[in-house]
Order: C-alpha cells, then sequence, then structure tokens
C-alpha cells in the first residue's frame, strides 16, 4: 500500500484512457479470449505512422528507418530484462525505437486480459524517443510509472474518480534520473485509490488482474505495475511502498521487488509528513540486476549505490515466520519460507529463527492509527477540490471508513503512535548488531481472490483482514529500513509466494548481494503467468 492524494480536480471524464479516448471502465471477470483477441500477423503501431530515427547500418548513414515488428518479434523481445533490450539497441541491433513498438504491440495483446494500465499514451511515447540522450544506459527501454507518480504530459489521478485527468507540466527529480536514463513511458500503471489498499480494485476503472491467474488479485498498491512486468509488457515499472506497495504485489505477481530505506533516493513526490516518513520508491523488475540499477539510478550517490554481484560475505539471518501479531502463516507460505531458509542455510548463511524484537501488536495498531489519519488527509483534500459535492461521490468506501476511523481517534492515539515510530529503529539498531538480514513472509498467506480485499467491504472487517494478511510489511515502512521480496517458490496451484528479506538501514546492498546470490541458486527467469508473453508465443 502507498497513499497518494495530491488534489486535482477539474472535470468529469474518470475513465480509463487509451491517447486521447477515454475507455469505459468495465468491471467483471475477464472474458474468455481476451488476451488471445490479437492480431496474428504484423501489426501497424500508431507510434510509427511516420518513420523514426533508427539505429544499426540505416541510422550510421544518417537515413530513417519504419519499423513493422512482428507479433513475435514483439512477444521475444518481451522475455528480456531491460538490461538484454537496452543492450541490443547501444549495440546496434535494433532501431532505438523498436524496443517501445514491440511493448505497444504487447499491451494490445494483453492489457484487455489484465488492466494493468490507467493511462495509455503512445503519443506520449514518441516525442520522448525524439528527445532521448545519445548515450544513456538504458536508451529506448520502455517502462510504467505508477498512477501516483507527477509525470511530465501524462495526468495523475492516484486510483480515485475524484481527481482530474489533467496533464502534468513538471515532475520531481526522480522523473529526471529515469528521463536521463533513456527510458520511455508508455503510459501509467493502475492503483487502488490513493494506495490505501493491499489490492488494485479502484471503483474509477477496471479491477486490475494477476497474470498467474486472472481471478487472483495482483495485490497493491502497485498492483498494475506489477502486473505488467510479470505478463512481460515492460521489463520495468515504478512502484511505491508505504505499508508494503512494492513488496506486495512483487510476492503476488513473482517479481523482484526492493523497498528502499528512508531518504535514500531523489526525491519522488511533493511533501507530506505521512508520505515523507513511510513512503519509498522503486523500479519493480523481473531480474535483480534491473532492480539494483533502478535503485542505483535513482540513488543520491548512483555510483556508491550500484550492486552487479552476489557478495562474498556469509550473513546472519534472523528466520521470524510469524507475524507482528503473532499470526501463523498459511501452510504453503510457511513452506516456502522454511525452504528459503534452507536454501540459505545450504549456501553457507547461518540461520536463527527468533521472535520479533519489538511488541508487534503495538507497532501495527500504530502505522492502522497513522494510515487512517493519512485517509483521512485525502478526504479533506478532496472535499476542498469538490466544493459542495457529496464526499461519498468522490471518494470509496475503504477510504471514506478510514476517515471516519480517523475522526473517532483521540488525538492522544496519534501521539502514542509517532511515539512508537520514533522508539522503533531504537529497537531494531541492537536487533541489527546480532544479525545482518531478517528473513520473513511477504505476507500469511497466498495471493487472494479479487473481492477479498475490494474498496467496498466493511471498513472495519477489511482492516482487520488486510492487515492480518499484510501483517509483515509495515515494520520496515515506519523504520525506514530497506526490504526486498524475492520471487523463490510457488503455491502447488502456480501462484508466486514472495521470500521478506530485510536490513538495517543504509543497507541495501547486502540485500542484492544475497538477491543476486540466490537468484543464481534458484532461478526464476523461466517462470511465466499463464497470461504473458511467453504464453502467446
Amino acid at each position: 500500500m502507498s497513499p497518494q492524494h495530491l488534489p486535482r480536480h477539474d472535470d468529469k471524464d474518470h475513465g480509463r484512457r487509451r491517447s486521447n479516448k477515454p475507455i469505459a471502465c468495465r468491471a467483471g471477470p475477464a472474458r474468455p479470449g481476451d488476451a488471445a483477441r490479437v492480431e496474428r500477423g504484423p501489426h501497424p503501431c500508431a507510434l510509427h505512422a511516420k518513420p523514426v530515427d533508427g539505429a544499426g547500418a540505416a541510422e550510421r548513414a544518417g537515413g530513417p528507418v519504419t519499423l513493422s515488428l512482428s507479433r513475435a518479434e514483439a512477444l521475444a523481445l518481451g522475455r528480456l530484462d531491460a538490461h538484454d533490450q537496452a543492450a541490443l539497441v547501444r549495440r546496434g541491433e535494433l532501431p532505438v525505437a523498436a524496443l517501445v513498438e514491440a511493448a505497444l504491440l504487447r499491451i494490445d495483446a494483453l492489457e484487455p486480459a489484465l488492466q494493468a494500465l490507467s493511462h495509455y499514451d503512445p503519443a506520449l511515447a514518441t516525442r520522448e524517443l525524439a528527445a532521448l540522450p545519445a548515450q544513456a544506459a538504458m536508451r529506448g527501454v520502455p517502462w510504467l510509472p505508477k498512477d501516483s507518480l507527477d509525470y511530465p504530459g501524462m495526468p495523475t489521478t492516484g486510483g480515485s474518480r475524484s481527481r482530474s485527468r489533467r496533464l502534468v507540466e513538471r515532475g520531481l527529480p526522480y522523473v529526471d534520473r529515469l528521463q536521463a536514463a533513456g527510458l520511455v513511458a508508455v503510459g501509467k500503471s493502475a492503483m487502488p485509490e490513493f494506495g490505501l489498499l493491499a489490492s488494485t480494485e479502484p471503483l474509477c476503472g477496471p479491477t486490475t488482474r494477476n497474470p498467474w491467474s486472472l481471478a487472483h488479485s495482483p495485490g497493491g498498491s502497485s498492483g498494475g505495475a506489477a502486473a505488467a512486468v510479470a505478463a512481460g509488457l515492460v521489463p520495468l515499472a515504478q512502484g511505491s511502498d508505504g505499508g508494503g506497495s512494492i513488496r506486495l504485489p512483487s510476492s503476488c505477481c513473482g517479481l523482484v521487488g526492493l523497498k528502499p530505506g528512508r531518504d535514500s533516493t531523489v526525491r519522488v513526490r511533493g511533501r507530506h509528513a505521512i508520505e515523507d516518513l513511510l513512503v519509498a520508491d522503486s523500479l519493480m523488475a523481473r531480474s535483480v540486476r534491473d532492480v539494483a540499477w533502478g535503485f542505483a539510478a535513482a540513488h543520491l550517490d548512483p555510483q556508491r549505490a550500484m550492486v552487479r554481484n552476489a557478495g562474498a560475505r556469509r550473513l546472519r539471518i534472523a528466520l521470524i515466520p510469524h507475524g507482528l501479531r503473532g499470526q501463523t502463516p498459511h501452510g504453503q507460505t510457511a513452506d516456502a519460507i522454511a525452504r528459503t531458509a534452507a536454501l540459505c542455510a545450504s549456501l553457507g548463511h547461518r540461520i536463527e529463527t527468533v521472535d520479533w524484537p519489538i511488541d508487534g501488536d503495538d507497532v501495527l495498531g500504530a502505522f492502522e492509527d497513522v494510515w487512517s489519519h493519512l485517509a483521512a488527509d485525502c478526504a479533506d483534500a478532496t472535499r476542498a477540490l469538490i466544493g459542495g459535492g457529496r464526499l461519498e461521490d468522490a471518494l470509496e468506501p475503504w477510504t471514506l471508513g478510514l476517515a471516519a476511523r480517523a475522526g473517532r481517534l483521540p488525538t492522544s492515539r496519534l501521539e502514542r503512535a509517532y511515539r512508537h515510530f520514533a522508539e522503533l529503529p531504537r529497537q531494531l539498531a541492537a536487533f541489527f548488531e546480532r544479525f545482518d538480514v531478517v528473513l520473513s513472509p511477504v505476507t500469511n498467506a497466498p495471493p487472494p481472490l479479487l473481492g477479498t480485499y475490494g474498496p467496498s467491504v466493511p471498513t472495519e472487517r477489511l482492516l482487520v483482514n488486510m492487515f492480518d494478511w499484510i501483517a509483515y510489511t509495515p515494520l520496515q515502512n515506519i523504520a525506514g529500513t530497506p526490504a526486498i521480496s524475492l520471487p523463490l517458490f510457488q503455491t502447488a496451484e502456480g501462484l508466486p509466494i514472495g521470500s521478506m528479506f530485510a536490513a538495517d538501514r543504509g543497507h541495501e546492498d547486502t540485500l542484492l548481494a544475497l538477491a543476486y546470490e540466490l537468484e543464481v541458486a534458484l532461478p526464476w527467469a523461466d517462470r511465466w503467468p499463464a497470461t504473458s508473453v511467453a504464453a502467446l508465443a
């Protein structure tokens, strides 16, 4: 979950859009054959209605290249990570525009089934291609910002029907860094309203579906990002994590998802006290090297932050299988974490099963109270936008219910919550003198069916059930420490189960080095979901 609540409201077009044409919101199960309803041969792309500058021999000769990728070529490119896609352009084996054209073809093929995008913008991609830096590391690689990120030329709705589709004029330094690296945005990924939910089922648009099973949730709040990358639409998508919003969907969709530590990257959004405390941003991907690159690209010191391979040091790993309130994980989740611990032990790391070094019930309760006040901030901003309009017509039941809960809490509860937040780093610092890394589940059960954590579930029931499911991830947001979800194992039904590793503040390098090692020990690159580029090939 990850909040976004910047006030914007000046029209009533709340539909999902592709380019400049509104698309009606559609809920309910995906129609049979949605993913397969594509043309079987080469297919013209709106991006290349006119010649574009390419690479290779024609580019060296100064001549234009007109692209026309086949469906098979576009799907094959979708199976490559960002590094491999960028290398094809760098070596002159593909024109720079080919990577974006291929992504648009894949979106045409798979988006009807997934509904992973809130905005689709080939025209913006055309403009960005024309302005790419010549020597950028990821020149021409397509990606998706999340719909909470202010990105020049696209609207920011935060997954809410209350927000305008007015185009943003400029972004903050995070966007500048990724544009300078050569990434090309092809749209925005879907999210739940203001990032307050752990499932991506916004009432303003179609439900986003998990590519491993269209009946299941991709998680949230970066659920659209996770679904798009897992299916191979794009190799990279930005996620934001205020309570697990990178790690939860990474676990549900079988991705590598890093939540960086607090204040480790350049500024991503405008200032807000709760968001500054809880939220961190990173690129989600299928490979560790793509995630490591994304972290370094946005870091305050990119050269120092880059991790390229596994480390030699053997780690002291604390295994904590139970949730913050003592929740016992689902059998298949518990088995996956036990197997992860055994894998780490086989590689020479020392594993010790321990308890949380804190009062987990107090910590999670404090988080719930602050989260409720964040929803109240969202409601207040919306009230100012709509003037005399009814708040019930603008916001979802979950947002309204959380905001109402905040209004019932005495001031002393919020003060107590912030005291817990202030004490937690000190408590964990002593723990991390004994251990380098903590291993735990990401969630206490596999990906849920859609509707389980939908915004219309009664507030108190949803509050209890959802925080029971995510009973591991908020701790790192409160403490400002890094954590990573790795797609090591799956359920018997083939759904991903992430394993979470957390470290002390400033030790993202430890997590990434361990991730490289585990990626080699138990590779996941050839695992693809049923709705993906691999399934259509």
